[in-house]
This record gives structure tokens, C-alpha cells and sequence, in this order.
């Protein structure tokens, strides 16, 4: 591989807060989100275009000429066929037990103050809400606002369900632990079968939750479809710490 002086990317890791977005924007799969920033995987991915600068909420990206490995197109698209069997292959198991049935849910009118304890109503709407176990077709998807949450956000934020769930069907899952790239076929289809009203993306600070907005924005991308879309990132001690609405 030949080195020479072209237009290549570079990355502010200290204004990068992991979103994902520019890696979605990349054709070439010349970015990837390590350790919550962004990074440049190999030079000779990157094509100078600049494709992803102007995704990035941050202005973290920006073009410059330096001496860099040449652009290589043929290793770029066996990387991306080795990065997309890889995705097919991952099949996650799906428990079809009685439980995991779609239905809608009601309440009834919120608890008055009893004593000194209170009865909190739940706002949740629909069943299932984990994201594997949700038809893509679920009659409850249509016509709704969307509500994708990390797993752990209802543990960190007190008010999580008056202030996401309510009037929302919810979404809930691990970028980490569960597989990123079934979660971003499952979303392509969601999108493309429903009229999704809007998008909410709740998760958490920490690195590895930052994979949920990558998802969810590839998705969406994949799927043609214009929906409003809202990420919001809580803090570990239940604080709304960045809000960014696309």
C-alpha cells in the first residue's frame, strides 16, 4: 500500500460524544465508534469525500491534506461484505412464550393519596417492549410515537414514565448486550411497515450506550423514510444531560 499526500479525514476525539451519526453517514465503513468516540478504523477506507462532516452535531470532523495510504476501493468493499455477513449472521434467539403476546394495555384513573404511601400509575401502553420479541407489524406501531430506550434509563431517571413513556408506545434494549445489527434490521423494517408520528432515543452516558443512536439514525436512513427523530442522553444520576432533536 502506497502512501501519498490527499484529502483524508480527522477526528477531535475531545468534541466526539460517540453518537454514531458520521458512521452511519460513511459509506466505505471507514468510521466505527470505539470506546464511545469515533474513529478512523484504517486510512485506505477513507475516500476524503467528506460524506460525514456534515451529520455531526459536534463539528468534530473535519477535511485536511496530509501524507496518508492511498484509497484503496477494493478493500473497502470486502470490508464492508465481511461487516455486512457478519450482521446476517447474528441471529438472536426469540423466546415464544405466552408472555412475549402483543396487547394493548389501560389503566385506570390515577391513584388518589391514601394515607402516607401513593399509588403511582403505570403509563405503559402496550406489551411486549422488548425489542426482539416486538412484530415489526404490531398493530399498536401504526400511527404511533415512538419510544426507544436503553435498558437501564428507566433505573437511572426517577420520572421515566410520565416524562418518555406516557403517551408513547416504548421500546426498550441493549446496545451492548444484544446484537447491534439485528436491532438495525428490526428498526429498517419498523420504519419501512409503519407511519411512525416521531422518535425518541433515551440512553444512557456511558460509552457503550451510545450504540442505540447509531442504530436507530442507520435505520432510519435504511429505511427512506423522514421521521422526526429526538435523542436524548440521561446521566447515572437521573439527570437529562444533552437533548439533540434531527
Amino acid at each position: 500500500m502506497s502512501r501519498i499526500t490527499r484529502k483524508i479525514i480527522r477526528i477531535d476525539e475531545e468534541k466526539c460524544d460517540g453518537c454514531g451519526i458520521c458512521a452511519d453517514a460513511c459509506h466505505e465503513g471507514a468510521i466505527q465508534i470505539i470506546d464511545g468516540k469515533a474513529k478512523l478504523v484504517k486510512e485506505s477506507y477513507c475516500d476524503g469525500l467528506g460524506d460525514c462532516i456534515g451529520p455531526c452535531p459536534q463539528d468534530a470532523i473535519r477535511i485536511e491534506e496530509r501524507y496518508a495510504d492511498e484509497y484503496d476501493e477494493e478493500a473497502v468493499q470486502k470490508h464492508l461484505e465481511e461487516r455486512d455477513s457478519t450482521s446476517r449472521n447474528k441471529k438472536p434467539v426469540v423466546c415464544a412464550c405466552p408472555g412475549s403476546s402483543v396487547r394493548e394495555l389501560s389503566h385506570p384513573a390515577e391513584s388518589m393519596e391514601t394515607g402516607a404511601s401513593y399509588n403511582v400509575p403505570s403509563r405503559l401502553s402496550t406489551w411486549p417492549v422488548q425489542i426482539t420479541l416486538v412484530p415489526p407489524n404490531a398493530p399498536f406501531l401504526t400511527n404511533s410515537d415512538l419510544l426507544i430506550a436503553a435498558d437501564c434509563v428507566p433505573f437511572a431517571f426517577p420520572d421515566f414514565h410520565n416524562r418518555f413513556i406516557k403517551g408513547r408506545v416504548a421500546l426498550v434494549g441493549c446496545p451492548k448486550l444484544d446484537d447491534a445489527g439485528y436491532y438495525t434490521d428490526k428498526f429498517t423494517e419498523i420504519f419501512k411497515l409503519n407511519e411512525i408520528k416521531s422518535i425518541t432515543v433515551v440512553y444512557m452516558e456511558v460509552p457503550c450506550c451510545s450504540g442505540l443512536v447509531q442504530v436507530v439514525h442507520k435505520a432510519l436512513i435504511q429505511s427512506g423514510k423522514q421521521i422526526p427523530l429526538s435523542f436524548l442522553k440521561i446521566g447515572i444520576k437521573g439527570d437529562i444531560l444533552d437533548e439533540m432533536n434531527l
